[in-house]
């Protein structure tokens, strides 16, 4: 078995009277595109700012390709390729001469930093605005430049943290391609996001954080099957039948949940029941479970600032 390229074990972080990290663990395998999704305030934020230096954790511990953080930072941080939410380019600076900058960092010589810079603009498909002023570009590009300075490096590991937000569909599909790319080369990615299409469509394993703890690991596929089923049913609540749906659902022994206005039927794998309850005159519905039905049913869906 091969070694983690991230393992937390225990990892716990507090602020004043906020616990970020509660205990935390997971392991994250080579290769892999590991996912992390939680509302606002799960930990997701802090967990990244402790693997990339920037946060002293308060007890646990991480490795990284086997080395512990606290002994081995300088030789870590060289693995780490970080691509930010906020965009921190520097606006002044032509493209190429902020992947140049970036480069010595690394101590990556000025020969080396521009032919490395060149081949992964032509990957990004910014080559034609090798020369053009940062300031110049449009969003979609500024976020796929920001992806390419995470690899000046040539690193082993890339954390990203909203990778498409922001972005109109087309520039969304070409980082989602270039995401997928690195991968099959064997890069492992650490994914935080709340879109969960791209939660989907890009990750191998998804953990869903709250309040600083994992409430499941899987992959997307099994998420979808072990909270809500591949299918399920949305019942309308109408004036005068909300006693009557729920007697009817306890009745069947159905997983539902009753949200008001809506109650949701999970695994709703029978044919005929669709029929049934539109016989008894409610307006109902079935539909493909979806990540985000999985989402909302673990962290709720009450509003968290």
């Amino acid at each position: 078995m091969s070694t983690p390229a991230i393992k937390v074990s225990n990892l716990v972080k507090r602020y004043k009277d906020c616990t970020a990290l509660d205990g935390l663990n997971l392991e994250i395998e080579q290769g892999e595109c590991f996912g992390l999704l939680g509302p606002n305030g799960a930990g997701k934020t802090t967990l990244v700012r402790i693997l990339t230096s920037l946060t002293p954790s308060d007890s646990g511990k991480v490795e990284v390709m086997g080395l512990d953080l606290a002994d081995h930072l300088r030789q870590i941080k060289a693995m780490f390729g970080v691509i930010p939410q906020l965009d921190n380019l520097d606006s002044e600076l032509s493209v190429t001469e902020n992947l140049v900058t970036f480069a010595r960092f690394f101590d990556i010589k000025a020969a080396d930093a521009r032919r490395r810079a060149s081949e992964i603009l032509h990957l990004f498909k910014l080559e034609q605005k090798a020369n053009s002023e940062v300031k110049a570009l449009s969003g979609g590009m500024r976020r796929r430049l920001l992806l390419a300075r995470g690899l000046m490096n040539n690193p082993g590991i890339i954390i990203l943290d909203e990778p498409s937000v922001g972005l109109d569909p087309q520039s969304k599909y070409l980082v989602w391609q270039k995401l997928k790319e690195l991968k099959a080369g064997g890069i492992t990615q650490l994914l935080t996001t709340q879109n969960m299409d791209e939660a989907a469509v890009l990750c191998d394993r998804i953990a869903i954080m709250h309040q600083g703890r994992v409430l499941d690991m899987d992959t997307p596929k099994g998420l979808v099957d072990n909270h809500v089923g591949h299918c399920l049913m949305e019942i309308e609540v109408r004036p005068g039948e909300h006693e009557a749906i729920t007697a009817e659902c306890m009745r069947r022994r159905l997983d539902f949940e009753d949200s008001g206005l809506i109650i949701q039927v999970f695994r709703c794998g029978e044919d005929s029941l669709l029929d049934e309850l539109k016989a008894l005159g409610w307006n109902v519905w079935q539909r493909i479970g979806t990540l985000e039905d999985v989402f909302l049913r673990l962290t709720g869906k009450g509003l968290v600032e």
